[in-house]
């Protein structure tokens, strides 16, 4: 079994020999066995902590092969407002309860959760339920 043990910075150029589409808590497990999109058995042992990104590269210790980490489309809520004040707001609140949330200018993205959506829409926020690639914030002490 393949074991990947260094990441390296994205690089669409760079070619490939496998891909793995992992979902965003997949890509925040840094040792564990998954199934490449060929099917093929890999093994993560990674350095702890580590958080992979949408177009990561990963190798072995032994193999010159390059494997690419693809975010997988997962569900989601995917959270906008009619101002960004609102939508401030909207982060503040889920930042307070200490979730995965991706950040944009424009949107805030979060796994479904139906207590949480709930009080978004009592906030007068739009929440729409998608199956798109998740990247949420690392946190602001990640060493990655």
């Amino acid at each position: 079994m393949l074991t990947l043990t260094t990441r390296l910075p994205a690089n669409h150029h760079a070619i490939v020999s496998l891909t793995l589409s992992l979902t965003a808590e997949e890509r925040a497990r840094s040792r564990y066995r998954v199934v490449a999109d060929n099917g093929e058995d890999v093994y993560l042992y990674l350095p702890r902590g580590t958080v992979l990104y949408d177009g990561d590269l990963l190798k072995s210790e032994t193999d010159t092969n390059l494997v690419r980490v693809i975010a997988k489309p997962e569900p989601v809520f995917t959270v906008t407002a009619k101002n960004s004040l609102d939508l401030l707001k909207a982060a503040y609140h889920l930042g307070n309860r200490h979730i995965a949330l991706e950040i944009n200018t424009t949107y805030l993205r979060l796994a479904p959760d139906y207590v949480l959506k709930t009080m978004l829409e009592h906030l007068n926020l739009q929440v729409t339920e998608e199956i798109v690639p998740f990247q949420p914030e690392s946190g602001a002490y990640g060493h990655n």
